[in-house]
């Protein structure tokens, strides 16, 4: 993947450690566009240049600027219309932006390790309380994003396997009927996808497989009413998906 010169620099220092300071080229330009629309005073819905300006004005290649673009878009910050360009968000994003992406970063691993520890602890809630209030209907939107995850993958459609796999979490925080839940888990899923936005989970692998698994153990266990086993189900899924991410995240960045 290209970076930009200032940040090409050894992911490991002499003593064959890993550098903490180690931060990606696309990762500082999308820093780089957020103060490009301050400095602008662009606002919802305007159009930003396209990638090949933004490349030139930020003298880096339209590659970054792409890597850069998908983190914006997965933090909420802009908007890519097919066909119409690039332009700055609505200010939902941005909410979640100033309160936590302003110092989240989608390859540090202690990050990432924090994320999932805080998702770990709201979701493990919001599925407890769904085994004990769940209504027919949310059961039945639950049970719809599990199989329309188990058909993404299964047709290895990534797309639908990804937009399932957040209808599925959406759907089992809802049924929690707390606000403060829903709202928590949106945002913190929202940071993740900075981390798929950048390619780590561009493919379905056995670990989509056992997603699929996992989340049918979660639905179970809220049908059947049992808040326990549901807890359990979701602690084990996030802390595997968590080993996922931990391992991907290494291979990319250090070989």
């Amino acid at each position: 993947m290209d970076h930009t010169p200032a940040t090409e620099a050894a992911a490991v220092n002499g003593s064959g450690e890993e550098r903490r300071d180690y931060r990606p080229g696309y990762e500082i330009v999308a820093e780089r566009i957020l103060e490009y629309i301050a400095q602008e005073r662009l606002v919802p819905g305007d159009r930003l240049p396209t990638e090949n300006d933004l490349a030139r004005t930020l003298s880096t290649s339209r590659a970054v600027v792409r890597e850069a673009v998908k983190i914006l878009s997965a933090l909420g910050r802009v908007r890519a219309h097919k066909g119409r360009g690039l332009f700055v968000a609505d200010d939902e994003g941005m909410l979640v932006t100033s309160r936590w992406g302003g110092f989240f970063r989608p390859v540090d691993l202690d990050h990432v390790l924090m994320l999932f520890e805080f998702r770990r602890v709201q979701e493990m809630a919001a599925s407890s309380f769904a085994a004990t209030r769940a209504t027919p209907s949310e059961l039945r939107s639950i049970e719809v994003a599990m199989q329309q995850c188990r058909h993404g993958f299964a047709h290895g459609n990534v797309e639908e396997f990804n937009q399932a796999d957040d209808d599925f979490h959406a759907a089992v925080t809802a049924a929690s009927h707390n606000t403060f839940l829903v709202s928590s888990v949106r945002d913190a899923r929202r940071l993740q996808r900075q981390s798929s936005a950048i390619g780590i989970h561009d493919e379905l692998g056995d670990g989509a497989e056992l997603a699929v698994q996992e989340h049918e153990a979660i639905y179970r266990a809220i049908r059947d009413g049992h808040p326990e086993q549901a807890a359990e189900a979701a602690a084990a899924h996030l802390n595997r998906t968590l080993e996922d991410y931990r391992g991907e995240i290494r291979r990319r960045l250090f070989g």
